[in-house]
C-alpha cells in the first residue's frame, strides 16, 4: 500500500474484467486510486488506506448466492461517498435493505441500452441528458436485477431492463448504477465519474510532477547508498524507470541490458548506444543468447516460455549483481496493468490472463530486492512521466516491446530459423508503417510467425513456407485495444514486400481481433 500523499479513492474489485478501466477514468481526472480485491479489504485495511471515496466494481457472481462477495460493513460506516457499479449496485442495495432478484429474459440486459431520467435530479448526472434526445446510451451486462431499492434511495434513471438503472441516497452520498460507465460504449461515462469525484471533494492532485518527486524520495529511502541494478530493455517502461532512478541515485545505478536472442533486428546495438551515448548511464551488455535459446529449445507452451524467460532474467541479473560490490537491489519497469493481470486471487472471482515475465515469472526466492518505481502507473502515465523527466520523443514514442521479446510472437516451438525470419519480416512491416506516416497513430505493431507452413507458388516453383500475421492496434493504456484500420492498398503492398524480401514466408494475414476478447500479443 502506498503512503497517503494524495487524496485516495479505493476501488473494491468483485472480479469484473473491466475494473481496470474504472481506474483509468479516474487517473485521467487526476484522482489517485488503487484496485484491491474484496477479500483483502478488511476493517483494518480500510482504516489504514483511509479512502476519500469508494467504488464497488462489477463482477460475475450473484448477490443471492450464499457466500457471494461482499464489502465489509465498515465501508458503509466511514462517511465517505460510495459508487456501486453493476454487481456493485446490487450488493449495495441488498446490504442496505433493498432486494435483488434472479435475472429473467425481460430484465436481463447485455450490450447497448438507453437510460432515461426520472423526475428526481442529482449533481451526479450533471451534463447528462443534454443532447435533446432525452436519453443516454450506456453499456449493460447483467442478468440479476434490483427489484426494490434500499430505504433512503431515489431513482434517478431507468432503462427497459433496469427500472433502477441509476439510484442515489444523496444524504449519505451513496450512488449506484446498473450499467458500466467506464467502458467506451457508455460515451458520457467519464462525465459521471467526474461528477462523482467532485461530489467526493477530490482536488485532482495526482500529477506526474508530484509523482516524480514522491518516487525519487521513495527510491532514496528504499535503497540508501546501496548500488542498484536496473533491468533495461530499451522499451518505454524500462527507459523511464532508468531515467527516474538515475535522477534519484545517479552513479549508484548500473543498467543491465540482456540480449536474450529474442530481440528485433539491430535492436541490441541501438539500445546500448542510445543509453550509453545519449543518457550517459552505466550499461552492461549481457550477451546471453545461447543460455535463453538453449533452455527454450523444444518448448511450445506460452506460459512455460514466460516462466523460463522470467527465471533466466533473474539468474542473469543475479550473476552481474555478484560482480558489483554491495548490490542488493534490482529495479525494473513493472507497471500497474502487469500487476493486475498477473494476479489470480485465491478463492476470488478473477482469473489470470497471462503471467508477465517481470511479475508472474519471478521465483519465490531471489537474491535481490525489487525496486519498482512505476508499479502504480498505467502506460500513458509512464509516457507523461518520461516527458516530465525530459526524455526525447524518440524514447517516449516507441511502441511497447514485451520483455519475453519475440518468444511470444513465435507461437509454438522457437527455432533460430523462425526467429531470423520473424526479425526480417517485422523490420519490413515497421518500415512500411513509418514510410506511410502511421507509426505515431498506432499503439503497437508487430509480426507474428505462425506455427504452420502453407503451400505457395513463386515463379514457376512450389513453395512450402511459413505464414505470418500482421498485428497493429490502437489503445490508450494497453488494457483494451482495437485493430488499426489499414487501407487495403497498404496491406497489399506490405504483404508483397514481405513475401518478396523475406525468404521463408509465402503467406501474410492481418489480425483484426480487438482486446478483449483477444490480447495484444499472440501469447
Amino acid at each position: 500500500m502506498s503512503t497517503p500523499e494524495h487524496d485516495r479513492l479505493l476501488i473494491i474489485d468483485f472480479g469484473s474484467q473491466v475494473t481496470q478501466l474504472i481506474a483509468r477514468r479516474l487517473r485521467e481526472l487526476n484522482v489517485y486510486c488503487e484496485i484491491h480485491p474484496y477479500q483483502n479489504v478488511t476493517d483494518a485495511f480500510l482504516t489504514e488506506f483511509a479512502p476519500k471515496a469508494i467504488i464497488f466494481s462489477g463482477g460475475p457472481d450473484s448477490v443471492m448466492r450464499e457466500g457471494s462477495p461482499r464489502p465489509p460493513k465498515k465501508a458503509y460506516e466511514m462517511g465517505v461517498p460510495i459508487l456501486g457499479i453493476c454487481y456493485g449496485q446490487q450488493v449495495m442495495m441488498q446490504d442496505l435493505g433493498g432486494k435483488v432478484e434472479a435475472g429473467e429474459h425481460a430484465t436481463a440486459e447485455f450490450g447497448r441500452a438507453y437510460v432515461t431520467p426520472s423526475e428526481t435530479r442529482s449533481d451526479l448526472l450533471s451534463g447528462w441528458f443534454m443532447d435533446g434526445s432525452g436519453r443516454e446510451q450506456v453499456w449493460m451486462s447483467h442478468g440479476d436485477h434490483v427489484s426494490e431499492i434500499a430505504p433512503g434511495f431515489d431513482v434517478l434513471g431507468t432503462s427497459p431492463g433496469a427500472p433502477f438503472a441509476i439510484t442515489a441516497d444523496t444524504e449519505r452520498r451513496f450512488y449506484a448504477v446498473q450499467f458500466h460507465p467506464e467502458v467506451h460504449h457508455t460515451p458520457n461515462g467519464k462525465t459521471l465519474y467526474q461528477n462523482f469525484v467532485q461530489l467526493a471533494g477530490f482536488s485532482g492532485d495526482w500529477t506526474m510532477g508530484a509523482y516524480r518527486e514522491e518516487a525519487i524520495r521513495k527510491i532514496k529511502e528504499q535503497v540508501g547508498d546501496k548500488p542498484v541494478i536496473c533491468a533495461l530493455s530499451g522499451g518505454v517502461d524500462s527507459s523511464v524507470a532508468a531515467a527516474l532512478l538515475h535522477d534519484a541515485i545517479g552513479d549508484q545505478l548500473t543498467c543491465v541490458f540482456v540480449d536474450h536472442g529474442l530481440l528485433r533486428l539491430n535492436e541490441a546495438e541501438e539500445v546500448v548506444s542510445m543509453f550509453r551515448d545519449h543518457m550517459n548511464l552505466k550499461v552492461i551488455h549481457a550477451q546471453e543468447q545461447e543460455l535463453f535459446l538453449g533452455e527454450l529449445d523444444g518448448v511450445s507452451d506460452p506460459e512455460t516460455k514466460r516462466k523460463i524467460i522470467g527465471r533466466l532474467f533473474i539468474d542473469v541479473f543475479q550473476k552481474y549483481a555478484n560482480e558489483i560490490d554491495g548490490a542488493e537491489f534490482l529495479a525494473q519497469g513493472t507497471l500497474y496493468p502487469d500487476v493486475i493481470e498477473s494476479v489470480s486471487f485465491s478463492g476470488g472471482p478473477s482469473v489470470t490472463i497471462k503471467s508477465h515475465h517481470n511479475v508472474g515469472g519471478l521465483p519465490e526466492k531471489m537474491g535481490l530486492k525489487l525496486v519498482e518505481p512505476l508499479r502504480e502507473l498505467f502506460k500513458d502515465e509512464v509516457r507523461a512521466l518520461g516527458r516530465e523527466l525530459g526524455l526525447p520523443d524518440s524514447f517516449i514514442g516507441r511502441h511497447p516491446f514485451p520483455g519475453p521479446g519475440l518468444a511470444i510472437r513465435c507461437p509454438g516451438e522457437i527455432t533460430r530459423e523462425k526467429l531470423d525470419i520473424l526479425r526480417k519480416a517485422d523490420a519490413v512491416y515497421i518500415d512500411q508503417i513509418r514510410k506511410h506516416g502511421l507509426y505515431d497513430e498506432i499503439w503497437q505493431a508487430f509480426v507474428a510467425i505462425l506455427p504452420v507452413r502453407t503451400v505457395g507458388v513463386m515463379g514457376d516453383g512450389r513453395t512450402y513456407d511459413y505464414a505470418c500475421a500482421l498485428r497493429a492496434v490502437t489503445s490508450v493504456d494497453g488494457m483494451t485495444a482495437d485493430y488499426y484500420p489499414f487501407e487495403h492498398d497498404f496491406l497489399g503492398e506490405t504483404a508483397t514486400r514481405i513475401i518478396n524480401e523475406v525468404k521463408g514466408i509465402n503467406r501474410v494475414t492481418y489480425d483484426i481481433t480487438s482486446k478483449p476478447p483477444g490480447t495484444i500479443e499472440w501469447e
